[in-house]
């Protein structure tokens, strides 16, 4: 029998027993739904039996699905309102902490100033699938902060506890092959967020091949449902583009022939754990499998998209005054207006050098507002401690790609005797530590201060890592 199938009948049973031993004074058919689930989630706050527990979260979140986006919105402000610290007690705890600042005080000071919706999250988790469920308001909860930001607080618990809830400890990884079962390999298909998989022959071709891996992060309440998955391509050298790894005339090579593990997508596929990371874990975890499966394999690398890269250039083509182009190349970048400019030999002559000593100064000097790697994608490689190692000139001609950034891609080399020491440099002073021939490509009769752009103007702090569900590798 499957163990979370009967882990899970065994929740629903008792949450069965458990609503049939309640007897509460909440609002009855005909009022205010949102109403009634305020006074359930009192009910939850204050009862200590586990089945009765049980019964109301499950209650609770059975009538959150039932909410209109309207009514969804209601719940959330009242978690907001509602369900903050208790004020009074918050007060005391912080007088008494003032007047005898023990490690005693200092805890009840602590468990007074946690909001109450913290514990009432916790409590949601006790009903059957209530992670799963949780995961989903979360993703109403993040389309919400758009027009809210006041909502952030409320975030700022689900996150609190998703970190805890979905850490490296509790995760599990799981190649997935052509032999996986078919739900899951729709479910790979429908998130990959780099490469889009138009068919299922198509995920044939990055699975079967014995030149191929594919790995995602389960977690055992969502067992059948990827958290993020990296797929990866065996190959003898570093590649340049994407075409040549995903065409489908190309001949696979053998394992004895492989010598480079390059990671060409990876795709986070839950939007309501958006800003939970597990990119960092999941590549170190694929390259120790890689290298006890593959001991001959000694370089690990992406080809990774550069999604901020089209929309900066656009923005200092339109400076008056740019640290990054001069005026010489602001005119000789009037070819990229042109829409066949990419099959255009003399256009292409034209743009290659000033596209690949922009995208130089983009990586290595140009920062936002708050003083950070513009990129998403190259702030996680570069914050996992990888070097920037290639810049590759229209290696994605997708329409996405054009669009996002002029076809780029680069290459992050993981030297895991450089991780901890590249990680430092960058986190620590923003610092990217790029192969020399990068570093050459920077033009010389530049300015050498770091150019300050991009969103974000005005704000200050540190922000941590949202990125979006397209990490790539």
């Amino acid at each position: 029998m499957n163990t979370t199938s009967f882990l899970g009948d065994m929740l629903q049973a008792i949450t069965d027993r458990g609503r049939r031993l309640l007897s509460l004074n909440v609002p009855v058919d005909g009022s205010n739904p949102v109403d009634r689930m305020e006074a359930l989630c009192e009910a939850l706050l204050s009862g200590r039996g586990e089945a009765s527990g049980m019964a109301l979260a499950n209650d609770i979140l059975t009538a959150w699905r039932g909410l209109d986006p309207e009514g969804q919105l209601d719940f959330m402000q009242r978690l907001l309102l509602n369900f903050g610290p208790r004020t009074k007690e918050l007060e005391r705890a912080i007088d008494t902490y003032r007047n005898d600042p023990t490690p005693v005080a200092l805890l009840v000071l602590h468990e007074a100033a946690e909001p109450r919706r913290q514990e009432l999250i916790r409590r949601f988790n006790l009903a059957p699938n209530g992670i799963e469920s949780l995961v989903r308001m979360r993703e109403a909860l993040l389309r919400m902060k758009k027009d809210r930001p006041d909502l952030e607080a409320v975030d700022s618990d689900f996150a609190h506890l998703f970190s805890s809830w979905f850490n490296r400890g509790f995760l599990m990884l799981k190649p997935i092959s052509w032999s996986t079962p078919a739900d899951i390999l729709e479910r790979i298909i429908r998130y990959e967020a780099v490469h889009q998989i138009g068919s299922w022959e198509e995920l044939r071709l990055r699975l079967a091949p014995k030149d191929r891996r594919c790995f995602a992060f389960f977690h055992p309440q969502l067992a059948d449902d990827p958290l993020i998955f990296v797929e990866v391509a065996l190959t003898r050298e570093i590649p340049n583009n994407i075409a040549d790894l995903l065409r489908e005339d190309r001949v696979p090579i053998g394992d004895a022939e492989a010598t480079t593990a390059v990671f060409y997508s990876i795709s986070n596929c839950q939007d309501g754990l958006r800003g939970i990371s597990f990119g960092n874990f999941l590549i170190k975890q694929v390259v120790e499998d890689l290298k006890r499966d593959l001991p001959r394999l000694d370089r690990f690398v992406t080809l990774s998209p550069v999604p901020g890269f089209a929309n900066w250039l656009a923005d200092e083509r339109r400076r008056e005054t740019s640290e990054a182009l001069n005026q010489a190349d602001k005119t000789r970048l009037e070819a990229l207006d042109e829409s066949g400019w990419a099959d255009d030999a003399e256009l292409r002559a034209q743009v290659q050098p000033v596209l690949t000593g922009a995208a130089a100064w983009y990586f290595l000097k140009a920062r936002n507002a708050r003083g950070r790697v513009i990129d998403p994608v190259a702030r996680f490689h570069l914050g996992n401690g990888a070097r920037l190692e290639r810049i590759n000139i229209l290696a994605d001609r997708s329409p996405r790609a054009m669009r996002q950034s002029h076809g780029l891609m680069v290459n992050y080399l993981y030297n895991f005797d450089d991780i901890e020491k590249n990680h430092e440099a960058f986190a620590a002073r923003s610092e990217v530590v790029a192969a020399a021939p990068v570093r050459k490509l920077v033009p010389a009769d530049r300015g050498t201060r770091s150019l300050i752009t991009g969103a974000g103007s005005g704000s200050t702090g540190v922000q941590n890592e949202k990125g979006s569900k397209e990490f790539s590798a």
